[in-house]
């Protein structure tokens, strides 16, 4: 068996326990009265409707005009497009076309605290109009909330010159730059226009150098640059004196795209969850003595490897609750359901499992007379292939659970939005902790084994399932 080196037990160790303890906690900070989250932790998950509750509003056209069926799928597929960019996949989607009524269900945000169905559904029914417009007339001036006039509903030709609309951008995002003679930082918002946007804008920019180019969102202007050169590579940014999370929010909107009209809510309420926080708390401490009692038996019945397993067993824990919360940048946050938490509890199944067939295939090596080292080797080689084929099959599920069942599914009109966002949900979560069982289960637990063996302590073939000696 090829050595590894002492240290590598204490360093995996202490990389999962640090992945456990912030994915469990998280990070955070405090700077003056504002509290600053660096690291999500469990805290941060947001729970489903099933868990946390939510909110049911119904959407209908602002105006006279029976809205056609292509109109209310497209305004179906915007919102959709708004939640999932979002990532919460545990909503309910429904149109009536007789009566041009859109109903949504979606959970409350995981720092939700006032439960206000009527803020809740804002910004799902913006109609984010986006519209970049000649000249900068206005009708009417009010002050915002920050003292500053805000003017509302072009006029003349401002109203009549449209030069891009929502349709023309490619995509938005937030940004910051230094203004270079204050050395302050601003927060704007980069866009990138599409084929068609890109030649409009070149054609305005290049007629209008000199001039007033006005960005509407909705009826309020948001910002009225002067053109100063023409801009024909279609890329440009919004400056309006924006926060970090103001930026943020109107590039999302943006990107989620506009309404073919504007919505009005016909009614809203709350809706109950299923489990409570009281129950959700049972549910933590059952899970706990459940944990505890696994390891318990993979001590007594494995010694030193289930040792290892329990290590091995955190890490993957800690990275399906990371892989929900938003722990990773890289990783959107993810809504979590009772399906999705049954994916998690098979994961961790999955993953005593992994460990108990290495295990046992190393008591079973030494018990047949093969050395201590030559035992650890023939074991991870025979158990190896044994939890490959079990975890590949369940990870082929799960991308087949989450492909049909997810948000672009092909099956939702055979078991409705509800269903299928729940088996979506399922099927991520099975597919995190698949993983995880793979980086902890199999090489994490393979590594630390084989360095432990190392010490003159973990030599005892009796610590490994062997004959006391």
């Amino acid at each position: 068996m090829k050595r590894v080196a002492k240290p590598v037990f204490f360093i995996v160790a202490l990389l999962i326990l640090f992945l456990t303890y912030t994915a469990t906690f998280g990070i955070k900070g405090q700077n003056g009265d504002n509290s600053n989250t660096y690291i999500k932790g469990v805290s941060d998950i947001r729970w489903g409707i099933d868990i946390n509750g939510g909110v049911e509003a119904t959407f209908s056209p602002a105006t006279s005009t029976k809205a056609t069926k292509e109109q209310i799928d497209s305004a179906k597929s915007i919102i959709e497009v708004r939640m999932t960019s979002k990532h919460i996949t545990d909503y309910e989607l429904y149109t009536d076309y007789d009566h041009d009524r859109i109903i949504v269900r979606f959970p409350w945000k995981n720092d939700e605290t006032t439960f206000d169905p009527e803020g809740a559904i804002q910004e799902l029914s913006a109609t984010a109009m986006l519209t970049f417009r000649e000249g900068g007339e206005y009708t009417t001036t009010e002050n915002g909330s920050d003292g500053q006039p805000v003017y509302k509903t072009p006029k003349g030709t401002t109203a009549d010159s449209i030069i891009l609309q929502g349709s023309d951008i490619k995509s938005a995002k937030a940004e910051m730059s230094q203004d270079q003679t204050s050395g302050t930082s601003k927060y704007l918002v980069g866009l990138e226009l599409n084929d068609s946007g890109t030649e409009k804008f070149a054609e305005a920019t290049e007629r209008l150098q000199g001039k007033v180019i006005s960005i509407w969102m909705d009826d309020v202007m948001i910002s009225s640059p002067t053109v100063n050169a023409v801009i024909t590579d279609g890329k440009c940014t919004i400056e309006g004196n924006f926060t970090a999370a103001e930026a943020s929010a109107l590039a999302n909107k943006i990107t989620a795209g506009a309404l073919p009209f504007k919505l009005t809510t016909t009614n809203f309420s709350t809706i109950s969850p299923l489990l409570g926080a009281s129950s959700l708390h049972a549910m933590l401490i059952a899970g706990c003595i459940a944990f505890a009692i696994i390891c318990i038996f993979m001590l007594f019945v494995f010694r030193l490897p289930g040792f290892v397993a329990i290590i091995a067993l955190l890490g993957q824990i800690a990275l399906s609750f990371a892989a929900v919360s938003g722990y990773f940048p890289f990783v959107n946050s993810f809504t979590m359901t009772l399906p999705g938490i049954a994916g998690i509890i098979l994961s961790i199944g999955m993953g005593v499992d992994a460990n108990i067939i290495t295990a046992s295939r190393i008591k079973e090596e030494l018990w047949a007379g093969k050395t201590l080292d030559g035992a650890i080797q023939k074991g991870d080689d025979n158990s190896f292939w044994a939890i490959f084929d079990g975890n590949i099959t369940v990870i082929i599920v799960a991308l087949i659970l989450m492909g049909v069942f997810g948000p672009t599914n092909i099956l939702s009109m055979i078991f409705g939005p509800s269903t299928t966002g729940s088996i979506y949900s399922f099927g991520y979560t099975l597919l995190i902790g698949i993983i995880g069982n793979f980086v902890f289960g199999v090489t994490a637990t393979r590594l630390m084994t084989k360095s432990l063996s190392g010490f003159k302590f973990a030599r005892s073939k009796w610590l490994y399932g062997g004959a006391a000696k």
